[in-house]
């Protein structure tokens, strides 16, 4: 997939070993658990996820989410490309996602192992749709909407561990975006 033009990533701590981090991540449904639930960024909407034999757990593993937002269908199809336990996972959309305000994207995980913790950075890589009406709500929505989806996954990943001992020090932030066509 070549190169896209807007990137967002969030990086918490979390004390807690790589191996299990990576384990409870592993698992897509945890992942994506801030899609699945009704929520405003969500306009009180959710996504439902279907999977494949290998549940998003080995690369070549297809899966995807579809619900409707006001009425409106939205989907995105996805499949994992690199997976090495216990350190990185990124998955890609394959084809042209049906999305409001992000186009085709690579998103992922990456933990670094620390003494008794270990870093979590979830990152998305994204272009914007490629059509009108679609291609204007991403130029007002995109940035916010890839800040609040790798937040939530990082802290929602976070509060899991924090039960059992995690500290999250979030830090989002928004690079590479390019000027607009």
């Amino acid at each position: 997939m070549p190169a896209m033009s807007r990137s967002a990533e969030t990086t918490v701590r979390i004390e807690y070993a790589a191996e299990a981090v990576f384990a409870y991540l592993d698992d897509h449904r945890h992942l994506g658990a801030h899609m699945s639930a009704s929520s405003w960024m969500m306009l009180g909407s959710k996504m439902d996820y279907e999977f494949d034999a290998g549940e998003a757990r080995s690369v070549g593993s297809k899966f995807g989410f579809h619900g409707k937002i006001l009425g409106i269908a939205m989907s995105a199809e996805q499949v994992v490309a690199i997976r090495m336990p216990p350190r990185l996972k990124v998955w890609e959309t394959i084809g042209v996602p049906n999305l409001w305000v992000i186009g085709r994207y690579r998103m992922g995980f990456e933990i670094v192992p620390e003494t008794r913790s270990c870093q979590l950075r979830v990152f998305i890589d994204y272009d914007l749709p490629e059509k009108a009406p679609a291609r204007w709500l991403g130029l007002i929505f995109a940035n916010a909407y890839a800040r609040w989806c790798t937040g939530r996954m990082a802290k929602d990943a976070a509060a899991h561990f924090g039960e059992n001992g995690a500290i999250a020090f979030p830090s989002a932030r928004a690079s590479r975006n390019s000027v607009e066509q």
